[in-house]
């Protein structure tokens, strides 16, 4: 079954709309930080200097903490867990609520980051996930290097150095140890953003029996080999301004109606690849917020 909307980002863009598009190139590796910037200069916006327009672009995590890492709702650790297709072991980010007795589980939902590691946006966004009720583990794919540095730059650098196979066989075994840890449930989810929203697509495909629901952000799908795998249910978030992404849309929309995958679909109109990352100026607080309350609603009822 599949519904399918369009909603408006009302948020006023004072940033052309080709400075977010190369952003995307940038932050995709598709062009360097110097061709980033010197393309930026080209640009003539009253008001606005290169400065301006890169410092608004390039995340601020500052700005990403909506829930403390010292909350008392929540307990926050650091874990490893075995992964013999991938790096061997990998670590993550654990955050269990604290109104959990000692013997009490609750669902799991897997938090995958972008493509430069575990930032403190996707701390955050697990931190958010708990305070919900959930068991969140999100992952870090440059653990075996160390570990997200601290900026993006080296980050992507790092992810980029990678076997992607590797990776994500790391998120593979990350979701089954999830799975089988002394405090969730029999049902797990998964979240991912950008690189994290293919890996969504990626596990709901590889692991159709182990997810019980997967919610891409602005993600590709999974190889065509593994996507006739994909049963759902899926709740998908498109950003209306992400050419990149959504030309992958209708063949995979295709491929989940054939299969008779139980999926949903949102387009959030003028919104711009990244809209949910609260740490840069490509953030749409109304449709990051609509996405949210529909991904949390969409959890509690396929994982309670």
């Amino acid at each position: 079954m599949a519904t399918s909307a369009k909603e408006t980002n009302t948020t006023t863009i004072s940033i052309p709309q080709e400075a977010f598009d190369w952003y995307d190139e940038y932050a995709h590796g598709d062009i360097d930080r110097r061709t980033f910037l010197s393309r930026l200069a080209s640009l003539s916006v009253a008001g606005l200097s290169v400065g301006v327009i890169g410092s608004a672009l390039i995340p601020d995590y500052a700005k990403a903490e909506q829930v403390s890492f010292n909350d008392p709702a929540i307990k926050a650790t650091y874990e490893e867990f075995p992964s013999p297709k991938g790096h061997g072991t990998g670590s993550g980010y654990l955050v269990v609520p604290t109104q959990l007795s000692e013997k009490e589980t609750a669902p799991a939902v897997l938090v995958v980051h972008e493509n430069r590691g575990l930032n403190p946006y996707i701390k955050d966004v697990a931190r958010r996930l708990a305070m919900e009720g959930f068991v969140a583990f999100a992952p870090d794919a440059l653990s075996p290097l160390g570990g997200y540095p601290g900026n993006d730059d080296e980050g992507r650098a790092m992810q980029k150095s990678l076997d992607r196979e590797k990776i994500e066989q790391d998120f593979v075994a990350a979701a089954r140890w999830l799975d089988k840890h002394d405090k969730t449930t029999d049902k797990l989810g998964v979240v991912g953003f950008c690189f994290g929203g293919y890996i969504s697509n990626f596990l709901a495909a590889s692991l159709p029996t182990l997810i019980d629901a997967a919610v891409p952000f602005y993600g590709t799908p999974a190889s065509e080999g593994l996507q006739e795998q994909v049963k759902g249910p899926l709740l998908l978030h498109f950003a209306e301004n992400d050419k990149r992404v959504n030309a992958t849309w209708p063949e995979y929309e295709k491929v989940l109606k054939a299969n008779k995958a139980t999926y949903q679909a949102h387009v959030y109109g003028k919104a711009q690849h990244g809209f949910h990352n609260d740490s840069t100026s490509r953030y749409s607080p109304k449709d990051a917020e609509l996405a949210w309350q529909r991904t949390l609603a969409f959890f509690k009822q396929h994982l309670s």
